[in-house]
Protein backbone atom coordinates (compact mmCIF):
# COMPACT_ATOMS: atom_id res chain seq x y z
CA UNK A 1 0.00 0.00 0.00
CA UNK A 2 1.80 3.50 -1.39
CA UNK A 3 1.80 5.97 1.48
CA UNK A 4 2.94 9.32 1.90
CA UNK A 5 3.97 10.49 5.42
CA UNK A 6 4.86 14.18 6.24
CA UNK A 7 6.68 15.33 9.58
CA UNK A 8 7.84 18.56 10.94
CA UNK A 9 5.37 20.62 11.61
CA UNK A 10 5.14 22.05 14.93
CA UNK A 11 5.18 25.61 16.60
CA UNK A 12 7.68 29.13 15.74
CA UNK A 13 7.65 32.62 16.08
CA UNK A 14 7.49 35.16 13.12
CA UNK A 15 10.75 35.21 11.47
CA UNK A 16 11.49 31.50 12.32
CA UNK A 17 12.08 28.70 10.35
CA UNK A 18 10.73 25.00 9.85
CA UNK A 19 11.44 22.06 7.16
CA UNK A 20 8.80 19.58 6.69
CA UNK A 21 9.46 15.83 5.21
CA UNK A 22 7.30 14.20 3.27
CA UNK A 23 9.04 9.89 3.14
CA UNK A 24 6.82 7.92 0.72
CA UNK A 25 6.73 4.43 1.33
CA UNK A 26 5.13 0.80 -0.15
CA UNK A 27 6.34 1.70 -3.58
CA UNK A 28 9.55 0.40 -5.66
CA UNK A 29 8.75 3.14 -8.16
CA UNK A 30 9.82 6.74 -7.90
CA UNK A 31 7.12 9.48 -7.45
CA UNK A 32 6.54 11.59 -10.87
CA UNK A 33 5.59 14.95 -9.59
CA UNK A 34 5.58 15.68 -5.36
CA UNK A 35 4.33 18.87 -4.01
CA UNK A 36 3.31 20.68 -0.58
CA UNK A 37 0.09 22.21 0.00
CA UNK A 38 -1.76 23.68 2.80
CA UNK A 39 -4.71 24.32 4.21
CA UNK A 40 -6.02 27.29 6.38
CA UNK A 41 -9.31 27.09 8.84
CA UNK A 42 -11.97 28.13 6.80
CA UNK A 43 -10.29 28.55 3.68
CA UNK A 44 -9.61 26.03 0.46
CA UNK A 45 -6.87 23.92 0.29
CA UNK A 46 -3.81 25.64 -1.70
CA UNK A 47 -0.84 24.55 -3.64
CA UNK A 48 2.37 25.78 -2.21
CA UNK A 49 5.33 24.27 -4.05
CA UNK A 50 5.76 21.81 -6.36
CA UNK A 51 9.00 19.28 -7.89
CA UNK A 52 8.82 17.60 -11.07
CA UNK A 53 10.51 13.96 -11.80
CA UNK A 54 13.08 16.61 -13.55
CA UNK A 55 13.39 19.06 -10.84
CA UNK A 56 11.54 21.69 -12.35
CA UNK A 57 10.07 23.61 -9.39
CA UNK A 58 6.88 26.09 -8.75
CA UNK A 59 6.17 27.89 -5.84
CA UNK A 60 2.48 30.24 -4.62
CA UNK A 61 3.71 34.12 -5.33
CA UNK A 62 3.01 33.96 -1.68
CA UNK A 63 6.08 31.58 -0.64
CA UNK A 64 8.63 32.65 -3.33
CA UNK A 65 11.85 34.09 -2.06
CA UNK A 66 10.93 31.90 1.15
CA UNK A 67 10.64 28.74 1.19
CA UNK A 68 12.54 25.81 -0.69
CA UNK A 69 10.73 22.82 -2.42
CA UNK A 70 13.48 19.55 -3.10
CA UNK A 71 13.90 16.23 -3.18
CA UNK A 72 15.57 13.02 -2.69
CA UNK A 73 14.37 10.97 -5.29
CA UNK A 74 16.58 7.70 -3.97
CA UNK A 75 14.47 7.85 -1.09
CA UNK A 76 11.30 9.36 -2.44
CA UNK A 77 11.28 11.93 0.06
CA UNK A 78 10.46 15.68 -0.78
CA UNK A 79 11.14 18.49 1.88
CA UNK A 80 9.95 22.10 2.31
CA UNK A 81 12.80 24.34 3.80
CA UNK A 82 10.47 27.30 4.99
CA UNK A 83 12.20 30.37 6.04
CA UNK A 84 10.92 33.62 7.18
CA UNK A 85 7.81 32.53 8.53
CA UNK A 86 4.75 34.98 8.25
CA UNK A 87 1.56 34.89 10.99
CA UNK A 88 -0.24 33.94 7.57
CA UNK A 89 1.48 30.87 6.88
CA UNK A 90 0.01 29.54 9.15
CA UNK A 91 -1.95 25.91 8.26
CA UNK A 92 -1.88 22.39 7.77
CA UNK A 93 0.63 21.20 5.27
CA UNK A 94 -0.23 18.49 3.18
CA UNK A 95 2.14 16.49 0.88
CA UNK A 96 0.98 14.80 -2.10
CA UNK A 97 2.90 12.32 -4.76
CA UNK A 98 1.79 11.63 -8.08
CA UNK A 99 2.31 8.11 -9.18
CA UNK A 100 1.16 6.43 -12.15
CA UNK A 101 -1.56 8.71 -12.80
CA UNK A 102 -2.69 8.64 -9.28
CA UNK A 103 -2.54 10.84 -5.93
CA UNK A 104 -1.15 10.21 -3.12
CA UNK A 105 -1.98 12.65 -0.03
CA UNK A 106 -0.62 12.49 3.70
CA UNK A 107 -2.53 13.16 6.49
CA UNK A 108 -1.07 16.57 7.02
CA UNK A 109 1.73 18.17 9.21
CA UNK A 110 0.18 21.20 11.48
CA UNK A 111 2.33 24.35 11.01
CA UNK A 112 1.90 27.34 13.49
CA UNK A 113 3.23 30.54 13.23
CA UNK A 114 3.22 33.26 16.23
CA UNK A 115 3.17 36.89 15.78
Amino acid sequence: QVQVVESGGGLVQAGGSLRLSCAASGTIFSFNAMGWYRQAPGKQRELVATIAGGGKTNYADSVKGRFAISRDIAKNTVYLQMNNLKPEDTAVYFCKGELFGYDYWGQGTQVTVSS
